[in-house]
């Protein structure tokens, strides 16, 4: 499967990244995700989870994509 670093996610993540001027390095360290998946992500490297689950959602005439949560909701994560 080929590479396609202009995919939504690629693109929201690599964009987002440097909106918040960080390096890959950075946004590496503080997601707790190794450097190395962020920089195939950020290349639209195909994930086999993300790929198998495009694969159905695609058959509903749906992708994966970033949705926005609200700020209290990300208060709330991990709790």
């Amino acid at each position: 499967m080929e590479w396609d670093r202009e995919n939504t996610i690629a693109q929201f993540v690599r964009d987002r990244r440097k909106k918040a001027n960080l390096t890959q390095v950075e946004l590496s360290d503080f997601t707790g995700v190794g450097l190395r998946f962020v920089r195939e992500l950020e290349q639209g490297k195909p994930n086999v989870m993300t790929d198998k689950v495009n694969q159905v959602l695609l058959f509903f005439g749906h992708t994966l994509t970033p949705t926005p949560i609200s700020d209290e909701t990300r208060r709330n994560l991990g709790k």
